[in-house]
């Protein structure tokens, strides 16, 4: 008789679980939603102003006038030098 059981278990486990499973996220789904916090603040700017207003307040901050022309600080040694970020 325990063999015959078996071989029923082992066929129709499938079948059993998956609603049981199923059940079991929807339960766990649902107490998620109610414990958790979803709100998601929105951004006031987007990136590329974020970074516009970064670089403006850096450009403020900074003095250009302490920086020679004769000293060619801004050019590059080589070719190579250029496109380093």
């Amino acid at each position: 008789m325990l063999p015959a059981l078996l071989v029923l278990m082992r066929n129709y486990v499938p079948f059993i679980t998956l609603p049981i499973s199923i059940a079991i996220g929807v339960i766990g789904y649902n107490i998620e939603g109610l414990i958790s916090d979803k709100f998601t603040p929105t951004k006031k700017f987007s990136i590329e102003e974020e970074r516009l207003e970064r670089q403006l307040k850096e450009m403020e901050n900074s003095d250009l006038t302490t920086q020679s022309l004769k000293s060619k600080s801004f050019v590059p040694k080589t070719v190579f030098d250029r496109n380093n970020p």
